[in-house]
């Protein structure tokens, strides 16, 4: 029995959490990226699998769903994993670290805001513990004395994004999937209103269905293909510290990083956000603007997360930083990932826009691809996802190659 055909645009976490959902499956799998696997937007993230920083609605249903799957998942990767090591120390290059996420108000305003959301979130079936100055400081010694209240959020976890993806690749591989690098879309090719195959330099590749999973590139692939999207990059850096004695022991942050991840300005936001890593360097984040695909390092930026977080860790005060790095988030003006069939074009499908959560949505996202693939009962609503939605759409000349029928 002939299988059926897909080609995902984008090998980044998305794209090779979808390419693993859907081999393991039983599709025919075929990921195409123009770079390298991972190679983008995923390896230049911090790996955050969050619930703490989504208010009550689908992106935190689709968030409440990847972090069941999460664990699942890297487990049936390990069992699939020819070694004689056992489980865990063959999961060790994603670094899935379950250490929860404390979110810290450092004013009355802050804390004013905290509480309500946190209470909403309990709501909607997320753990989210007050915590006393106590508490806190046991939780957190280095963190500042100055602060109006705190919530615990113990589902938070952290993995290694380009092991996490390298590791939803290989599987998908082991289960038939094939992998070509160096391979740009350049436009479709139709039939009958139907895609039937991506112009690439190297001649048409087909298939029976087609999922652009590009990130913040997945506009300019649609654009390609005739069916525009308004998906835009939105930069974010990072600073590096060298390794140090264990400082940080959960994901800790400013209580203004939810408004930051969920405004829509243009202009430059930063929130202090701090974690440590296995290797015990520590992740100075985070900064959000919209600069096109403007790759350039600004000092400034830097300078001002790195002073928003000695806010929360003044003990990072003369810490080396080694290195510092910056990438681009698909972002939406709705805030909402972009899932599933598009309407204008027969074949064509969509699993993109996640800006910032794309790590701790992906395999989430691609559970969903597959179950509308195969006509399955979705685990989680899909309507707010849809591709045809008004803050979604987008125009742009297409690039269409029509074959007769």
């Amino acid at each position: 029995m002939n299988r059926t055909r897909v080609v995902i645009v984008g090998a980044g976490i998305i794209g090779a959490a979808c390419a693993r959902e859907l081999a393991v499956a039983g599709f025919d799998v075929l990921v195409l990226d123009r770079a390298g696997a991972a190679a983008a937007t995923t390896s230049h993230g911090e790996g955050n699998i969050l619930l703490s920083d989504k208010g009550p609605g689908p992106e935190l249903e689709l968030a409440q769903l990847s972090r069941r799957l999460w664990p699942e998942v890297l487990a049936a990767i390990a069992r699939r994993t020819p070694s004689p090591q056992d489980t865990d120390t063959e999961a060790d290059p994603v670094e899935w670290d379950p250490k929860g996420g404390i979110v810290v108000a450092t004013t009355p305003e802050g804390a004013e805001a905290l509480l309500p959301f946190a209470a909403a979130q309990r709501a909607a079936g997320v753990r989210a513990e007050p915590m006393d100055s106590a508490a806190l400081t046991e939780a957190e010694p280095f963190l500042t004395e100055r602060r109006t209240a705190a919530v615990y959020y113990p589902d938070d976890a952290q993995v290694q994004p380009a092991g996490a993806a390298t590791a939803l690749l290989t599987d998908a591989r082991r289960a038939g999937a094939r992998l070509r690098t160096g391979c740009e879309v350049l436009g479709a090719v139709t039939r009958g209103g139907r895609l039937t195959a991506l112009r690439t330099a190297d001649g048409p590749v087909e298939a029976d269905v087609f999922v652009n999973a590009a990130g913040p590139w997945a506009g300019e692939v649609a654009r390609r293909l005739g069916v525009p999207l308004d998906i835009r990059p939105r930069r974010g850096e990072v600073l590096v510290t060298t390794p140090l004695p264990p400082t940080v022991f959960h994901k800790v942050y400013d209580a203004d990083y939810v408004g930051a991840v969920g405004s829509g300005a243009g202009d430059l936001q930063t929130s202090a956000v701090v974690e440590s890593t296995r290797a015990g360097s520590v992740l100075l984040g985070s900064s959000r603007r919209r600069v096109g695909f403007d790759d350039r390092m600004r000092p400034e930026v830097l300078s001002a997360i790195a002073a928003k977080a000695l806010k929360l860790f003044p003990s990072l005060a003369g810490v080396h930083v080694t290195r510092s790095y910056g990438g681009f988030r698909p972002y939406v003006p709705d805030h909402l990932p972009v899932i599933g069939a598009d309407p204008r074009l027969t074949g064509l499908w969509h699993a993109t826009g996640h800006e910032g959560a794309g790590i701790g949505l992906s395999v989430g996202t691609a559970r969903l691809v597959r179950e509308l693939l195969t006509g399955s009962r979705t685990a989680i609503g899909t309507g707010p996802f849809r591709v045809d939605r008004p803050a979604v759409l987008g125009t742009g000349s297409p690039t269409v190659t029509e074959e007769g029928p």
